[in-house]
């Protein structure tokens, strides 16, 4: 005697292979909802890897909040003000705007942004990011990006010259000459964005280049949290801060980007999902085969008393058991890509030679990749969901079966 319930033991028995078409279904069906799970987990895993770590390296060169809004002529009062904030860790003022770089020859057009080292590196991590050099910035020195040395052949203790839009204004017969600036490190953050298009100077060098007096463009702030913390710093400063100043917390200022890599992951799942939903299609038609062979069967057992809520559980717990099976096995298949897959990155490019992530395109060493338990149990819950759902048609079929249609040929 089994213990199993009457509906799931009957359903598991349909199931059995049994070296028939309806067993070759089947299998396919499981196969699909596999493979649909586990191609799932590992897109799932890479794309919030990327965001993830796109998150960080803009973390890193962006403080949590900025502070900006024209020329900021009191920079020491705003920061008074930001300071006492409460959620601020440290506050750091700059000035920024493109410039145009020369050297040999060549000409460059990077943004240029005037720090003050002790307090940049309470606020961002570019003291981490020197590969070469240092962050020395006094007198007439620049620290360029990685990106940007190499491109134009720049080397530590070079000298570039600059040019500011000052340089383009004539008053009379004064003219104002360009800055020659030494290199004296070279950063590395990881963005290419950044490492080209950012060099860092004095904050006095750069006033001085835009002619800005004493005044700033802006203010960065480091918070105690870089999302819930941050939030509360940018809402206290927007309403204690007179107009034209505003805060802006760095996933506002960077929403386009962080919104598109949000929704690609969001269209990937629904487009992938839909591999799920052929497999459950696979299964409604695997129970309407069964259906159809087992048409005397549940005749039989509706004239016995089975209620048609029991035939519709029968069908229902196969789609359901299928769905199971088909899950785990995609759980486990994509856990395990997930946990190797920069070593199948590697065997794939030493083998066929194909480079599945050119470093020089995606900034990152290794394929990144991050799971949540949220993403987990989103991905299983709905393949489950959509494989039980695809015999509900057959399933309710075949409790509306009467036991004298059943049985009238036999």
């Amino acid at each position: 005697m089994t213990r199993l319930p009457f509906e799931l033991f009957l359903g598991l028995r349909y199931l059995k292979p049994k070296r028939t078409f309806v067993s070759v279904i089947t299998l396919i069906s499981l196969a699909g909802v596999a493979i649909g799970v586990w191609v799932l987990i590992v897109v799932i895993a890479v794309m919030s890897g990327f965001d993830r770590e796109l998150r960080e390296k803009l973390m890193g060169m962006h403080a949590h909040v900025t502070v900006t809004g024209g020329l900021i002529e009191h920079s020491d009062q705003v920061m008074k003000a930001v300071l006492d904030t409460p959620h601020v860790k440290a506050a750091s003022p700059f000035a920024m705007g493109l410039v145009l770089v020369e050297f040999n020859r060549r000409v460059a057009t990077p943004y240029m942004k005037g720090i003050d080292p002790q307090h940049e590196v309470t606020v961002s991590k570019l003291g981490t990011y020197i590969r070469e050099g240092s962050l020395d910035l006094t007198g007439d020195k620049v620290v360029i990006g990685s990106e940007l040395a190499t491109q134009y052949g720049i080397f530590l203790g070079d000298k570039i010259t600059v040019y500011s839009p000052r340089n383009l204004e004539k008053k009379g017969e004064e003219v104002y000459l360009p800055m020659e600036l030494t290199v004296t490190g070279i950063f590395e953050s990881g963005m290419y964005e950044y490492d080209v298009g950012l060099i860092f100077t004095s904050i006095e060098t750069a006033q001085e280049l835009y002619d800005l007096g004493h005044a700033v463009h802006g203010i960065e702030v480091m918070t105690d949290d870089p999302i819930d913390g941050a939030q509360a710093v940018a809402t206290a400063l927007n309403r204690k801060l007179p107009p034209p100043l505003r805060a802006q917390t760095w996933a506002q200022m960077n929403q386009r980007l962080l919104g598109a890599i949000e929704v690609e992951k969001t269209t990937m799942f629904l487009i992938l999902i839909l591999v799920t939903v052929v497999a459950a299609f696979c299964i409604m038609c695997t129970l309407i085969t069964v259906t159809v062979q087992k048409t005397h069967e549940i005749g039989i057992i509706k004239s016995l008393g089975a209620a048609s809520s029991k035939i519709l559980r029968i069908f229902l717990l196969q789609g359901f058991v299928v769905g199971v099976v088909g899950m785990a096995a995609g759980l486990g298949l994509g856990l395990l890509t997930v946990e190797n897959i920069n070593g199948i990155r590697q065997f794939l490019t030493h083998t066929f030679g194909w480079e599945l992530f050119p470093r020089e395109i995606y900034n990152f060493s290794e394929i990144p990749t991050y799971l949540t338990l949220r993403d987990l149990t989103t991905i299983a819950v709905s393949a489950v969901v959509i494989c039980t759902v695809g015999g509900l048609f057959p399933a309710w079929w075949a409790s509306r079966l009467e036991p004298v249609e059943a049985l009238r040929y036999e």
